[in-house]
C-alpha cells in the first residue's frame, strides 16, 4: 500500500479510529508471523508417467507415478475432475449432494497411448503425461489443460498448486466473479480473494468484494464454464490468443490458476450459453426469488438521520407522482453502530414508522454487519458468547477471541463456518422483523477490519470450525460471507416460513444465488464507474448470481445531473434498481438535479414499473433454468465475434436489447445488433441484424430495442396484466414465456408459452395449450398499416 491509499483508509474511518486500526493492523501481523511461519523448503511434483487406469461410474481414475487423476461425468452433463484423490464434497459451492454418475461414460483407452471419457456434451482425453483436453462431441478443442504443478513444504503445512491451460486463439474470457474491468476479462492478473478496496472503487480496482474461481470462455468451438472449487487465496492470469501469431500459426489463449493450498478440482460445464448456466444452477443451487416488491424502485443513503428525514424522502417521491417500492435503513440507524439495535432517538417507534410506510406501498429494508461489538453486558454480544462449548467468534490460533476493529469499534466475528453459530445468528433477525423490517443487506462482510495498512481483514491464521473439518482464515476468509448468507437465509425463512425471504449480500462466493443476490459495493461515482456497474452485474449474471446492482449515482462523490441520470436510466433496466451514497456524499433523490432530470427519471420510473411483470417473468425463469435476467449479446449467437467483442449493451430477458450511454454528451451511439428484425421501442423503426446500427440517445431515454415477434408482459394504463407484442418479421414467427406474479409467497409458477405469427396482414396471438385464447389485453406494435 502507498502513502496515499494509508491517507485515503484513515481519512475513511475517521482520524481516531484511524489511530485504532494501526493497532489493529500490527495485531493481525504479528498473529500471522507466530502462528504462520515463513515457508520453508519445498519439493516441486509433477504427476509423471501414465501407470494405468480403473473404470469407474461416470469415468474412472487415471494413476500416474506422482499422482493419481479422477474423473466423472454427471447425469446432468457435467465433467468433474480432480487430482490427488480429492471429491466432490465437502463443498460450500455444491447444493446438496454431488450429482450421481452417467453410466453412459466410461474411462477407454485412446488412440495415443492415454485414456478417455465419451459423453454426450464432452469428451475428456487425457494424455500420457497428465494433460486433460475437453473437446466437443464434433472433436473441436474447448480447453486444453496442461499437467499441474505441486509445491510441498517438506516440513508440512499448505500445498500450493498451479495449472495451466490453453483455449482457442478466439476465445474470450467472463466472469470470475464482480470485476469492475469486464464484462469481458483481458490480459491480465485477478486476485481471488474477497477485498473490500476501501472507500470506493473503479475499473481499475481488483480484486473486489466478490471473487470466484468460475471462468466463462466462449469461442468459434463453443461455450463452457470452468470452476475451480477450492476457497483459497489464489489468483488467475489470463492471456487471450492470437489468430495468425507467429509465422501465421494462432497462438491460444492461456489461463493459469495459482491457489495457495487447497484440493485441485474442478467442474466443467459445456454447451449453449442457456444450457450452461442451467448445468452450473443445478450444480450449485437454484436462485433464490426475490419477492415481487424487490423488483421495484429502491432508494437508500448512508445518513438519512433519523424517522423525520425518512418520511420527508418518502413523501418527496409521493408527492411527485414517482414509483418507490423499498426504502433501505444503513448504520446510521443503530444504536452506536451496534448490529440488532435501534437508536432509539432518531427512530422513537420504528415499528410504527415500518407500519406506516408499508400502509404506502414502501418496505423497510435493514443493514446487517457481521461485526459485534466486544463489550461484555451488550446483549449479542453476551448472546455469542454462549453459543456452543467455545462461544460464536472467529478465534485465533492460540485459542483467543479475534478483536478487530469495525463501525461499533473493537468487535469480533462470528463464525458462520460453524452450523451452531448459523442457527444462532438466524435467530437474531426475529428481531429486524419485529422492528418492521421486510428483507436485509449484508455489508462489510469479506469480513472487514479496519487496516491502517495490509489486509482489511481478519489474521490468515484465525480458526474456523469449517463444518467441522476445521482450518483457518485462509480457507475460511472466501466463503464467510456466503455462510453468512445461509444463516440470514434460512434464519429469515424460519422466521416467516409463508413469506419468500428477501436477502442481498456485497461479498459472498460460488453458489450465493442460493440465499439472494448482491449489489456493486462501493462504485466510485464518474463515468468509469457507471461504465464498472454493467460489468459487475453482466460478470455476475454469468456466474451464476442473476440479482444484482450498483449503487445508483456512484457511492462517493456529487454526480453532474447528467450523469446522474443516465446512470438512474441504467438501473432502472437492471435487477436490483437502487440509489445509494456515502454520508458525505451528494443527494441521491431524482428532484435534487433540477427540473429535466426530475422529469426524464421519472420516466424511467415509470417505465420500470410498466415492465415490472416482465421483471417477474425473469426472475422464476432465473430460478427455473438459471438464466440471468442481464445477458450480454451474444448470448443467443456465441458464434458472432462481434458480438462476443461488445460490452456496451445487453440483453434484458430474450425480447429487448439495452444500450445505456457510458458517456458524456453523448446524444447518439452505436448499437450492435444480434441477427434478426429489431424496433426501437421509442419510434418504432424496424432495423435488421447482424450488424451495427446508429441510433438517437437522447438525454430522456436509452435506447432500448425489442426483438421481432417477442411478447412481453406489461402493466396495462389501468395497472392490469398486457401482453405488449412486437411483430414478427415477414414470413417469421415469434413469441415468448410469461410467468405470472403469484404474490410473495411459495405458490408453484406456471409458464404460459405464446406464439406470435402473421395471419394475413394481421399479427396473431395464441397460448400453447390454451383453448379460450389469451385472457388480457394484447398490445401489437411495429406494425405498419397498408396505405
Amino acid at each position: 500500500m502507498d502513502g496515499r491509499d494509508l491517507v485515503r483508509r484513515v481519512r475513511w474511518v475517521g482520524s481516531v479510529r484511524g489511530l485504532r486500526t494501526v493497532r489493529s493492523a500490527w495485531r493481525r501481523r504479528s498473529a500471522d508471523a507466530a502462528a504462520l511461519p515463513a515457508r520453508g523448503a519445498e519439493r516441486a511434483r509433477v504427476p509423471g508417467e501414465l501407470t494405468g487406469a480403473e473404470p469407474g461410474p461416470g469415468g474412472g481414475v487415471v494413476r500416474f507415478a506422482r499422482s493419481e487423476l479422477r474423473i466423472r461425468v454427471s447425469v446432468g452433463g457435467a465433467v468433474f475432475w480432480a487430482w490427488d484423490g480429492a471429491e466432490p464434497l465437502p463443498s460450500y459451492a455444491v447444493a446438496g449432494e454431488a450429482p450421481g454418475a452417467d453410466p453412459r461414460a466410461v474411462l477407454e483407452p485412446d488412440k495415443d497411448g492415454g485414456w478417455q471419457v465419451v459423453s454426450e456434451r464432452l469428451t475428456v482425453v487425457v494424455s500420457r503425461a497428465g494433460a486433460v483436453e475437453l473437446r466437443t462431441p464434433g472433436g473441436l478443442l474447448l480447453r486444453r489443460e496442461l499437467p499441474p504443478r505441486w509445491w510441498e513444504p517438506v516440513d508440512g503445512g499448505p500445498v500450493r498448486w498451479v495449472q495451466r491451460s490453453e483455449v482457442p486463439a478466439d476465445a474470450r474470457f467472463f466472469g470470475l466473479g464482480g470485476r469492475a474491468g469486464g464484462p469481458r476479462l483481458r490480459d491480465g492478473v485477478y486476485g481471488l480473494w474477497n477485498t473490500d478496496p476501501g472507500g470506493r472503487f473503479g475499473p481499475g480496482d481488483d480484486p473486489l468484494y466478490l471473487t470466484m474461481p468460475v471462468q466463462v470462455v466462449v469461442s468459434d468451438a463453443g461455450t463452457h464454464l470452468v470452476f475451480h472449487d477450492n476457497s483459497w487465496a489464489g489468483r488467475v492470469v489470463l492471456r487471450e490468443g492470437e489468430e495468425g501469431a507467429g509465422s501465421g500459426h494462432d497462438r491460444p489463449g492461456a489461463c493459469e490458476v495459482r491457489m495457495e493450498g487447497g484440493p485441485l478440482r474442478c467442474w466443467v460445464v459445456a454447451g449453449t450459453p442457456a444450457r450452461v448456466l442451467q448445468g452450473w444452477t443445478a450444480l450449485t443451487g437454484a436462485p433464490a426469488l426475490p419477492p415481487s416488491w424487490a423488483l421495484g424502485a429502491q432508494h437508500a443513503r448512508w445518513g438519512f438521520g433519523g424517522a423525520v428525514e425518512v418520511r420527508r424522502v418518502v413523501d418527496g417521491y409521493r408527492e411527485r407522482g414517482l414509483p418507490l417500492s423499498v426504502l433501505h435503513l444503513d448504520i446510521d440507524h443503530y444504536d452506536g453502530h451496534r448490529v440488532f439495535t435501534v437508536d432509539g432517538e432518531r427512530f422513537p417507534d420504528l415499528p410504527a414508522l415500518a407500519k406506516e410506510l408499508r400502509e404506502d406501498g414502501v418496505r423497510l429494508v435493514s443493514i446487517v454487519d457481521p461485526a459485534v461489538k466486544a463489550e461484555p453486558g451488550e446483549a449479542v454480544f453476551d448472546a455469542g458468547a454462549a453459543v456452543g462449548d467455545r462461544g460464536a467468534y472467529v478465534r485465533d490460533a492460540r485459542g483467543r477471541v479475534v478483536v478487530g476493529e469495525v463501525w461499533p469499534g473493537a468487535s469480533v466475528y462470528p463464525d458462520f463456518t460453524d452450523p451452531l453459530v448459523r442457527d444462532w445468528w438466524g435467530s437474531l433477525y426475529e428481531e429486524r422483523l419485529a422492528q418492521g423490517f421486510s428483507g436485509v443487506w449484508h455489508d462489510m462482510n469479506e469480513p472487514v477490519s479496519f487496516a491502517a495498512f495490509g489486509d482489511p481483514s481478519l489474521p490468515r491464521s484465525a480458526r474456523h470450525v469449517l463444518e467441522g473439518a476445521g482450518g483457518d482464515h485462509r480457507e475460511a476468509h472466501n466463503v464467510y460471507a456466503l455462510a453468512m448468507a445461509r444463516a440470514g437465509y434460512e434464519g429469515l425463512l424460519r422466521c416467516r416460513p409463508e413469506e419468500r425471504p428477501f436477502l442481498f449480500s456485497r461479498s459472498g462466493w460460488a453458489g450465493m444465488q442460493r440465499y439472494g443476490g448482491t449489489w456493486s459495493g462501493d462504485v466510485s461515482t464518474g463515468w468509469p464507474g457507471l461504465r464498472a456497474s454493467l460489468s459487475l452485474v453482466l460478470g455476475l449474471g454469468l456466474c451464476g448470481v442473476p440479482y444484482s446492482g450498483p449503487d445508483v449515482g456512484g457511492f462517493d462523490g456529487f454526480p453532474s445531473p447528467e450523469l446522474y441520470l443516465r446512470w438512474f436510466q441504467l438501473g432502472a433496466y437492471l435487477p436490483l434498481f437502487r440509489t445509494h451514497s456515502a454520508i458525505d456524499a451528494g443527494r441521491r433523490e431524482p428532484w435534487e438535479f433540477g427540473p429535466e432530470v426530475l422529469e426524464h427519471a421519472g420516466a424511467a420510473l415509470v417505465e420500470r414499473e410498466r415492465l415490472h411483470p416482465y421483471f417477474v417473468t425473469l426472475s422464476q425463469l432465473a430460478r427455473m433454468t438459471g438464466a440471468p435476467y442481464v445477458r450480454p449479446v451474444w448470448w443467443g449467437a456465441p458464434g458472432d465475434r462481434a458480438l462476443r467483442e461488445c460490452e456496451d449493451a445487453f440483453l434484458l430477458g430474450d425480447a429487448l436489447l439495452v444500450a445505456p450511454v457510458l458517456e458524456a454528451g453523448a446524444r447518439r451511439r452505436a448499437v450492435r445488433l444480434p441477427r434478426g428484425r429489431w424496433y426501437d421501442t421509442a419510434t418504432g423503426r424496424a432495423y435488421d441484424g447482424p450488424g451495427q446500427v446508429l441510433v438517437d440517445a437522447p438525454l430522456s431515454r436509452l435506447p432500448v430495442l425489442a426483438r421481432a415477434g417477442a411478447v412481453i408482459p406489461v402493466r396495462g394504463a389501468d395497472g392490469g396484466p398486457e401482453l405488449e407484442v412486437w411483430a414478427p418479421a415477414p414470413g417469421g414467427v415469434g413469441g415468448g414465456p410469461v410467468v405470472r406474479d403469484a404474490g410473495d409467497g411459495w405458490a408453484e409458477a406456471e409458464v404460459e408459452r405464446y406464439v406470435t405469427r402473421w395471419e394475413d396482414d394481421r399479427v396473431v396471438v395464441e397460448r400453447d395449450g390454451a383453448e379460450g385464447g389469451v385472457d388480457c389485453p394484447v398490445r401489437v406494435r411495429g406494425v405498419r398499416r397498408r396505405g
